[in-house]
């Protein structure tokens, strides 16, 4: 009586999707997708980041009906998370992408499809055409400008609404594992982004069209947007000082991420970012939050500390090598259940009435304290 329901006989949390997956996934690919760069600090801060902080429940609130919907993109989703680009679904099923966006139509989430998909951006799209929810397109800027414009004029046509642009990775993050494993593509896998990849194993290339551009700055934010009609969100900021040089620049949004982990080892955890990225844009453009996320608890508390929606990366990777489609799903399923329970855990009938006063934060002196509206969310 009153228990939840049970999805699948093993899998119950992320946690335990993840260890399934990668008692499945090959070495290579397991540590590709889990891994980040150097040492692994800001990949492994990112999880801890939510348990600095623990929930200050409000009680006798009437949580007879809790909505968790909220708006993305122009789209009415299912609940405040979606899927960031991740490159390479086809290391964890044949179906790839295909799978993934089959299973965020399906639920009724967003998904953001990475520059080094497996499957044309096309098809991706086709797969939630007429479900209600929004795609944008990840752009890894690369230094051949045709390259940049034809992804766009790709997403254009195939009527995403948005543009992610990465702005970390200017150079690519050291990833010992990769060296290590000597990481590389099976030959039945491409990069139809980039059809001019004969040999997608081969991961060393000095041809421009493929080396990240490294001389991004602020006015390409307006130049992209003169190109395009599309949304100019950027992905990848962690501090107060480019959050408004952001609004500044045109940005029609904001995603607080440090790539996963996987470029600047020692960088801030996105949730420890947040608050100050949140302060310096003072509601003028959306924010939003993606790295670490394994938790329906995880998608509240930084939706307290001011987000306006979620993104993960890892987890339908897992979901995919678990069970495909069905996997991803369950993934979705999993979190989407954890956070309406802790909402009316917590008090909360909507996701408007979830605040920073929601959380208490570890002090220095090892107590707890609650989070300050001012100090948070403006």
């Amino acid at each position: 009586m009153n228990r939840a329901p049970t999805y699948d006989k093993k899998v119950h949390c992320i946690a335990d999707l993840e260890r399934e997956a990668n008692q499945i996934l090959p070495e290579m690919v397991r540590d590709f997708f889990s891994g980040g760069s150097m040492d692994l600090l800001t990949l492994n801060d990112n999880r801890k980041a939510f348990d600095r902080y623990r929930l200050r429940p409000r009680v006798m609130v009437d949580v007879s009906s809790v909505d968790t919907t909220t708006d993305c993109l122009g789209s009415r989703v299912a609940f405040p998370l979606g899927f960031s680009p991740a490159a390479n679904h086809g290391l964890a099923h044949a179906d790839a992408e295909l799978a993934t966006s089959r299973a965020a139509a399906s639920k009724g989430v967003n998904m953001v499809l990475s520059s080094w998909s497996n499957t044309p951006s096309d098809l991706v799209a086709e797969q939630g055409r007429g479900k209600g929810i929004s795609y944008a397109h990840q752009l890894s800027a690369v230094k051949d400008q045709e390259t940049n414009l034809s992804i766009l004029r790709t997403a254009e046509k195939a009527g995403f609404k948005a543009i992610f642009l990465s702005v970390d990775c200017p150079w690519l993050g050291r990833r010992l594992n990769e060296m290590r494993n000597h990481f590389s593509l099976p030959s039945h896998l491409g990069f139809p982004n980039f059809p001019f990849i004969q040999s997608p194993g081969e991961m060393v290339s000095e041809d421009p069209r493929t080396q990240y551009a490294s001389d991004l700055v602020w006015s390409n934010v307006r130049d992209l947007k003169r190109r395009t009609k599309l949304e100019i969100w950027l992905k990848g900021i962690l501090t107060a000082e480019d959050a408004s040089l952001a609004v500044e620049a045109g940005a029609d949004g904001i995603v607080v991420s440090n790539h996963g982990g996987r470029q600047l080892d020692g960088a801030l955890s996105t949730l420890d970012a947040l608050p100050e990225v949140v302060r310096a844009v003072q509601g003028r453009i959306p924010v939003h939050l993606d790295g670490g996320i394994r938790r329906g608890s995880d998608i509240f508390k930084a939706l307290a500390l001011g987000a306006d929606h979620c993104w993960v990366g890892r987890v339908p990777l897992w979901g995919l090598a678990y069970k495909g489609e069905r996997g991803v799903r369950l993934a979705l399923d999993l979190l989407h259940d954890e956070f309406r329970t802790v909402m009316a855990l917590m008090g909360c009938a909507k996701v408007g009435d979830i605040r920073p006063e929601h959380l208490a934060r570890l002090a220095p002196d090892g107590t707890y304290r609650k989070v300050e509206l001012d100090s948070a969310k403006l």
